[in-house]
């Protein structure tokens, strides 16, 4: 069975190349996002098993985004990104409901599959 994901991001070019990635390994993208309130009522409306987010939003950060999710009623896997390297230590983002960080450049490398599902 798929792996249901959420791309968030407000770079259109970058929720592309996510979207291409996540379907060569069999995942199935069931929304893209471009901001917070956006990515929260895709959830509520998809329930994904993960989410790629980014930490850099429009309307509010990516760690904000993952503490609200974490709290739903089918809290997501998360998985958040960015250009930058993680201000937060491994604690803060357990703490937030966030499997794990990693930078753009990185995610081709990453076992996304394995973050990503349930």
């Amino acid at each position: 069975m798929a792996v249901n994901v959420l791309v968030v991001d407000d770079d259109p070019g970058f929720r592309q190349v996510a979207y291409a990635l996540l379907r060569a390994r069999g995942m199935h993208v069931v929304a893209e996002c471009a901001d917070g309130a956006s990515a929260v009522a895709a959830v509520r409306a998809h329930e994904p098993d993960g989410v790629l987010l980014d930490v850099h939003l429009p309307d509010q950060d990516g760690m904000s985004v993952a503490r609200v999710l974490r709290e739903g009623p089918h809290p997501p896997r998360v998985v958040l990104t960015s250009t930058d390297r993680s201000p937060w230590s491994g604690e803060e983002l357990a703490a937030a409901g966030v499997e794990a960080f990693v930078t753009k450049d990185l995610l081709y490398d990453t076992d996304l599959a394995r973050l990503l599902s349930p």
